[in-house]
């Protein structure tokens, strides 16, 4: 079978949450995708698979609850074109190349531009279709012993992961995520 980066980043995803500490796994009430990229280059991403529990929550009061800035973002396995993922650094250059939108650093700054788009959309995608496929394949309850949302989010993006969290959930597991969220 051949190995592409979106099966790459699923199993990735789903070894991540088997190895959540057992004794936190009824504690965790989200799942985090944390997507970033290596030095803020977008041809270098990662997403970081981590968790969020009641008692961070309650440590950190109300606001902490759904919003990122709160929670725990460092420690986490990190999947993608980073060092500790060799399989997925060559998956994902190999890819890109592919598509025409690998770049060496002295390339048109407007096509840099547009290149950087391009690979970002495209690790969204792979990063989605994972965290949907924690759900529709059963891995989050089989693993937590129930089904909690998975919150995708991008700290250079503010706002995108009320996008990105109502992609990859079924609608009645973020409510309180969706109310937080509602704003004024």
């Amino acid at each position: 079978m051949h190995e592409t980066l979106r099966k790459h980043v699923r199993r990735g995803a789903e070894r991540a949450l088997e190895g959540f500490p057992e004794a936190l796994r009824p504690e965790i009430y989200a799942v985090s995708f944390r997507i970033w990229h290596e030095d803020q280059d977008p041809r270098f991403p990662y997403v970081a698979v981590g968790y969020h529990t009641e008692t961070q929550a309650r440590r950190e009061g109300p606001p902490a609850r759904w919003h990122y800035p709160y929670w725990l973002l460092d420690g986490f396995q990190r999947i993608g074109h980073v060092p500790e993922d060799p399989v997925g650094s060559a998956l994902h250059l190999a890819e890109a190349r592919a598509a025409g939108i690998w770049y060496a650093d002295d390339l048109d700054e407007d096509l840099v531009e547009e290149y950087d788009d391009e690979l970002v959309r495209r690790f969204d995608e792979v990063c989605l279709d994972a965290a949907r496929a924690l759900h529709s394949g059963g891995h989050l309850a089989r693993v937590l012993g129930r089904d909690v949302p998975v919150v995708v989010f991008d700290m250079d993006r503010p706002g995108w992961e009320v996008e990105a969290t109502v992609a990859v959930n079924p609608v009645e597991l973020i409510g309180g995520f969706l109310e937080d969220h509602a704003g004024p």
